[in-house]
């Protein structure tokens, strides 16, 4: 990506436990089906649009290729042995549980989408990773050239 330039980069962090992208859900009205996405994913997308507005601080999107590193920080389960848990919070344990790490990233993309980037089309790398954290969040990373 770095072309002779210098590359910047933008973090958008969102507190909390992240919420992956659930799958579309299909209504019928009127004898028509009608896809929507579910409420709970809606609701954490408009955090996530929150977080990038608030960081962009009026900017407008950027243009051109980007690289995305998306870091989703859950919850460590309370069942976990004490064993496990130190090295959850080491970073030694991941998580291999759902939801997907790429459900992740979709929820990132469809919040950023316009406010970070122009349309999530840009991301030409993508990055993702599920962490335990006793601080859950979500830090989206964007690097991009001038």
């Amino acid at each position: 990506m770095n072309r002779g330039v210098d590359p910047q980069l933008i973090v958008v962090t969102v507190p909390g436990a992240p919420v992956a992208k659930g799958r579309p859900r299909i209504s019928t009205r009127g004898g028509f089906a009608r896809a929507y996405t579910p409420a709970k994913t809606a609701r954490y997308e408009d955090l996530v649009r929150i977080a990038a507005c608030d960081r962009m601080n009026g900017n407008s999107p950027v243009q051109g290729q980007v690289t995305l590193c998306v870091t989703a920080y859950v919850p460590i389960p309370k069942s976990m042995p004490k064993r496990d848990r130190e090295a959850a919070v080491e970073g030694l344990k991941h998580p291999v549980t759902r939801p997907d790490a790429d459900n992740y990233a979709k929820a990132a993309l469809d919040g950023c989408n316009g406010i970070l980037f122009k349309d999530d089309s840009q991301v030409t790398d993508l990055i993702v990773r599920k962490r335990y954290s006793d601080r859950p969040r979500l830090v989206i990373s964007m690097e991009y050239g001038e």
